[in-house]
């Protein structure tokens, strides 16, 4: 089966938001085993989404067009929908009901245009909304099955999960399973991790591996196996890791929903040592990531962000002469670690630009990292792009310095 993707609104061919919700259908359609090969987008105009929607539907058994459900009078994928059917939309009460009890739950009246969220071309259903006001829509299109679903990411997440995806799978009659892991890694290129496991994918037949560039996330390695039952494609998985780990060795930071932030504290939680961060580059964007995890109480005491020079040296006693060195990185994470009484420590100072600073060029960082019982360490890097990517590199490169420290024990 075919499944393509169609994104509805004007804001996302002018830039103003970012489309990640087709790359995230993309991905999940890739999970099911489900073909896609086209993604498009379409601005709020009726003619052009009936267009894209009559021309997808050609070369694809399915389209999921996502956007363009809510209550204003922009949004007209539901009328877009029935054109293409060739039909009318009618009021479902049951729906209008549902609608302003959801209100009525949060202390609200209903606005009047909230009833068009009750509208459904003839001959088409509703799909639940577990999360917000807008009803998805599943409509077949001679034999074809059109679905549309919100824009907003969590409502569309949960509706393709709950939903679209047990019912395309239902129509593609698929048997057994098809199951994936994620190795994270952090380190090297795309090219170069290409070509340490190029024996491993030259040889791939089932389970396959993919890389999935992530960006500041770094690089993933996705192994997907199919077989008749889950416990079948996860054991052919299992050796194919093993094999690519031998290979990438602490390359591999984390599986699947892992991320570099659950791993360094699940290690400092092991040895029941505590954290402290001092961030001048980065802003608080460390201990930002460390936070977003529940029960980081436990570990991180606490964080300075010393961006001014006066604030580095009156709270952290820092007496480097250049705050860009590897001088002032191990003197801020010696800092905050009395200031806090942690066992651990970190520290990041650097030129995230647009100008060089202290001689030093942008994208020029160093960390400092104070551990137990041993010297404080600096280390200095080079990191590419612009001041907002530098940042975020900076971030999880520091992260991951305390996680190959800790590893090393």
């Amino acid at each position: 089966m075919r499944c393509d993707v169609l994104c509805i609104g004007t804001e996302l061919l002018l830039g103003q938001i970012t489309d990640t919700n087709s790359a995230w259908i993309g991905e999940q359609l890739a999970l099911a085993g489900i073909d896609s090969y086209e993604h498009r987008h379409v601005g709020d105009n009726l003619g052009r989404m009936v267009d894209a929607i009559e021309d997808m539907l050609v070369g694809a058994d399915a389209l999921i067009i996502c956007g363009g459900l809510g209550p204003t009078p922009d949004d007209v994928t539901r009328e877009a929908i029935a054109k293409v059917m060739g039909t009318e939309l009618e009021r479902r009460d049951d729906l209008v009901e549902w609608i302003r009890a959801l209100f009525g739950e949060r202390g609200r009246d209903m606005p009047a245009n909230n009833l068009r969220q009750a509208d459904v071309p003839r001959g088409g259903e509703p799909i639940p909304n577990s999360v917000g006001t807008a009803p998805g829509l599943k409509c077949m299109v001679g034999d074809k099955i059109v679905y549309a679903i919100p824009g907003v990411p969590y409502e569309m997440r949960l509706m393709m999960s709950e939903h679209i995806l047990p019912d395309l799978l239902r129509r593609a009659g698929q048997q057994g399973a098809i199951v994936s892991r994620t190795l994270k890694t952090w380190g090297a290129s795309e090219s170069g991790l290409a070509e340490m496991i190029a024996d491993r994918v030259e040889a791939q037949t089932n389970p396959t591996i993919a890389f999935l560039a992530r960006g500041i996330e770094g690089i993933s390695v996705r192994i997907t196996a199919k077989a008749d039952t889950d416990e079948e494609a996860r054991a052919l998985i299992e050796p194919e890791e093993r094999a690519l780990r031998d290979v990438l060795g602490d390359l591999v930071f984390g599986v699947d929903h892992e991320t570099m932030e659950t791993v360094v504290l699940e290690l400092l939680r092991a040895r029941g040592w505590t954290l402290a961060v001092a961030e001048s580059i980065t802003g608080g964007l460390v201990s930002a990531r460390l936070v977003s995890v529940p029960g980081t109480s436990e570990v991180l005491k606490g964080s300075v962000v010393s961006y001014m020079t006066d604030v580095k040296q009156s709270l952290l006693g820092v007496t480097a002469e250049k705050v860009v060195s590897a001088e002032c990185a191990r003197e801020m994470a010696e800092g905050v670690r009395k200031l806090t009484g942690a066992d651990v420590a970190l520290s990041v100072t650097g030129v995230a630009g647009p100008e060089p600073q202290d001689d030093q060029p942008v994208g020029t960082v160093f960390f400092g990292l104070a551990l137990p019982d041993r010297d404080v360490e600096a280390v200095g890097t080079r990191l590419p792009g612009q001041r907002e990517q530098v940042r975020q590199f900076a971030t999880i490169s520091l992260l991951n310095l305390l996680r190959m420290a800790l590893l090393r024990g």
